[in-house]
Parts: structure tokens; C-alpha cells; sequence
């Protein structure tokens, strides 16, 4: 396992393009329909995973966003919003880094229970809700040099060269709240 001190600390941000402009051609075999599927990547990961399905719990604390990210929720920069980090996986093999912002305006009458989830998956919680709306969906390719690459790669063994992400807002009662997936390697061998 690679240790995250290990790695160049970064603030850099990869490109991120609206999922309607991704190119096949440029993305890994195997990687382009997870990339653009709009349902539920909890109920997906379940469904081709023949053994145990987990969400580890990385972190979950107040933070700052990225500055992409600020811009996206329409944060002032500097105000914090909960940072909430994990690994889907499947039989302990990590195929997912995720990682939720939750401004602390946000944080209001139900959506407050996001806070209290523990191991168990965002996705059930928002594709369960009827107050919950799907925004827009951005593709990325992360690079080492990139701050996101660090945080998904700190539980791998082998640093890859790349790694491919997708961000999506959601809205819960009309409060927002960021979603990123990011598909580590061994996701290729779970065809859908």
C-alpha cells in the first residue's frame, strides 16, 4: 500500500469537460460507460461485484473545497463544508474513491442526516430520496500531479499512470452538494 505522505502534496486540478463532450476514443477500454452511466454507482458496484460489497470510510470532517469545487457549489472561497472521503469496494479491493462535499448551508432539516453515515453508501440515501435531483456531470482525466489523484491512490499499491473521475451535483430539498467518483484500476475488471 502506497503512503499518501509519499506522494507530491498538490493543489493542482485536473480539466474537468461536461460529460456530453467525452470523446470514447480517449478513454481506457472499459472505463466509458461506467464513466457515463446515471444511475445509482452503489446499486451498479452491488450488482457486478460477486462478493462482498463495502464503502470504507477514508474521512469525514469540515474542510476546504478545491477551487473548481468552490466554484461549482458557489462557496465563497475559505468557508469550509463537510469533506467526506471513501472506498467503494468489493472484496476489500478498492474500485471507487469517492469524495462528497456538503456545504454547511446544505445542512439543513433532512439533509442533515448525511452527516451520520458512516459505512453505509451516499447513493442508497440519494437515489432513495424523492427531494433529491441530479445536476450536471463532469468527466476528468486525473494525473498524478493532480490533488484528487493523491487522495483516490493512497490506499494502492501501485500508482498508476492515470485515473479517470466523474463530479456530480446533486440537490437535496434544493440545498447542493458535490459528488466525486473516481474509478481506480480494478474497476476494468468488473465489466458491467
Amino acid at each position: 500500500m502506497l503512503n499518501p505522505e509519499s506522494l507530491p502534496c498538490s493543489r493542482l486540478e485536473p480539466v474537468w469537460i461536461a460529460s456530453d463532450r467525452l470523446r470514447r476514443s480517449i478513454v481506457p477500454e472499459g472505463l466509458h460507460d461506467w464513466l457515463l452511466d446515471r444511475g445509482s454507482l452503489t446499486a451498479k458496484l452491488k450488482d457486478v461485484c460477486p462478493g462482498s460489497f463495502a464503502v470504507n470510510l477514508l474521512r469525514q470532517e469540515w474542510g476546504r473545497a478545491l477551487y473548481s469545487e468552490n466554484r461549482l457549489l458557489e462557496m465563497r472561497q475559505g468557508i469550509t463544508a463537510i469533506v467526506r472521503e471513501v472506498e467503494l469496494q468489493c472484496d476489500g479491493i478498492p474500485l471507487v474513491f469517492a469524495r462528497t462535499l456538503i456545504p454547511a448551508t446544505s445542512l439543513r432539516g433532512g439533509a442533515r442526516r448525511l452527516t451520520m453515515l458512516g459505512n453505509r453508501p451516499l447513493g442508497e440515501v440519494l437515489f432513495n430520496d424523492r427531494a433529491a435531483l441530479r445536476g450536471g456531470m463532469e468527466i476528468a482525466r486525473l494525473l498524478p500531479r493532480h490533488s484528487l489523484f493523491v487522495a483516490a491512490a493512497g490506499s494502492l499499491n501501485t500508482l498508476p499512470a492515470e485515473i479517470w473521475g466523474r463530479r456530480t451535483l446533486f440537490y437535496l430539498a434544493g440545498a447542493p452538494l458535490l459528488v466525486n467518483e473516481i474509478f481506480l484500476p480494478a474497476i476494468t475488471g468488473h465489466p458491467e
